[in-house]
């Protein structure tokens, strides 16, 4: 068990998002639409 938390790990490798991702988060970003009521909030997805 030592041996396995005392081995140094290798340069980890480069975890880069899908371009379908990176899509998907725009367009849920540019679709969301908060509106502030008294002290309420509420978000409203608009497709």
């Amino acid at each position: 068990m030592a041996k396995l938390y005392s081995k140094q790990t290798l340069a980890s490798t480069k975890m880069l998002p899908k371009k379908e991702t990176i899509s998907f988060i725009l367009n849920y970003s540019r679709a969301l639409n908060i509106v502030k009521v008294g002290s309420m909030n509420f978000e409203i997805i608009a497709n």
